[in-house]
């Protein structure tokens, strides 16, 4: 085999034959980032261990399909800061579930990363967002980046959920005043 195979060529090859190289490689790939990433929203680093695990163990066990129409990464990350807040929360499976009930009733909107792509292909929010206070700054991520509801935003944060409301509102506000 020649060169490094693509991301795409990789879980395709998890998903249809259970290809254990594959499996390895994509690993070996994306989890030193993944956990990186979520120590950043958590300290426990025997949690973010785990929660690497279990995002690959997803993959591997056919929980987690990507259906081919975006980012790998950005795929993993999402399934990575799901099971990050249900691990905080504490509500594993039952979690999940409501995720994925949820994700199936928003099925045909654009995702929260194609809206906020949009934005910086068509207005000066890099520069916007850079303004931000952190705090403003971290509910953004947590709730239009990452795709996290208020709720586990508010896990995530240890902030209270209405704080959570009232900061993403003053960010909205900020971010219309700077774009305007």
């Amino acid at each position: 085999m020649s060169g490094t195979r693509s991301d795409g060529e990789l879980l395709r090859r998890i998903a249809a034959e259970r290809d254990r190289r594959a499996f390895e490689e994509l690993y070996r790939r994306y989890a030193p980032w993944l956990a990186a990433r979520l120590r950043g929203r958590c300290a426990d680093p025997a949690m973010v261990d785990d929660v690497v695990q279990e995002t690959f163990l997803a993959l591997w066990r056919g929980k987690a399909v990507y259906r081919e129409d975006g980012d790998v990464a950005g795929w993993l990350w999402r399934i990575g800061a799901r099971r990050l807040v249900d691990a905080l929360r504490g509500d594993g499976a039952r979690g999940r579930l409501r995720q994925a009930l949820a994700r199936l009733r928003h099925r045909d909107e654009a995702s929260a990363e194609e809206r906020v792509l949009s934005g910086v292909e068509h207005g000066d929010l890099a520069g916007a967002l850079t303004r931000l206070s952190p705090e403003l700054r971290a509910v953004l991520q947590a709730t239009v980046i990452d795709g996290l509801t208020t709720r586990e935003a508010a896990v995530l944060l240890g902030i209270p959920p209405g704080t959570v409301k009232t900061r993403a509102m003053r960010a909205r506000k900020q971010l219309r005043e700077a774009l305007a």
